[in-house]
């Protein structure tokens, strides 16, 4: 037997792994060749009867509701992601002074965006403990803004312009300011002692 050479090795080698045995398959068509040998085995095994081809006609069915319900769920979840994302607050319920003292403490780290995204949040929380707006998961800021306008008109354009702030900070890639933090804030203090217009 003769010695080969490198470049014929390689040659061979590669030759070798492109034969139909190392292929690997992606996993819709594993799914999808598992799923058709089962139905055909199925078949196979209830013979020609009317009752066997039945069965496997609802069996197949089920699988296939089960595979549709796999799908919508998988579509879903990053719609779920969005909207908690897209929402004022975190996935931990803070109180309206817990909210505000997180605040002061992001202002004195001079960490503008996080202290203004904090100080919304307190504003949220304390209208939500004084039930001037709805406790509703998920809330955006322009919802908050529309809602805390409406019991509060006096404040509409400076809730509007707060969210704003705030979704600028969260998602418009805008870095916070020392003013749009003071600006929070005032209207912070002065929503405290804001009073709703009667009905």
């Amino acid at each position: 037997m003769t010695p080969i050479g490198r470049d014929e090795a390689q040659g061979r080698a590669a030759e070798e792994l492109l034969r139909p045995e190392y292929q690997k398959e992606d996993w819709i068509a594993y799914v999808l060749r598992i799923g058709r040998q089962f139905l055909g085995d199925l078949l196979d095994g209830t013979g020609s009867s009317a009752g066997g081809i039945v069965a496997a006609i609802v069996v197949g069915l089920v699988i296939l509701a089960l595979a549709g319900l796999v799908f919508w769920a998988l579509r879903k979840a990053p719609l779920r992601r969005a909207a908690a994302a897209g929402s004022i607050f975190g996935t931990r319920t803070m109180t309206a002074a817990e909210h505000r003292a997180l605040a002061e403490r992001l202002a004195a780290e001079q960490r503008w965006g996080e202290a203004v995204q904090e100080r919304l949040r307190a504003i949220a929380r304390d209208l939500e403990e004084r039930a001037l707006v709805d406790d509703m998961p998920g809330r955006t800021a322009d919802e908050l803004a529309a809602e805390a306008g409406t019991a509060l008109p006096a404040f509409a354009g400076e809730l509007a312009a707060a969210a704003r702030s705030f979704d600028d900070v969260t998602y418009g890639g805008m870095l916070g300011t020392p003013a749009a933090y003071a600006t929070m804030t005032s209207l912070d203090q002065r929503l405290k002692a804001a009073r709703p217009v009667p009905a």
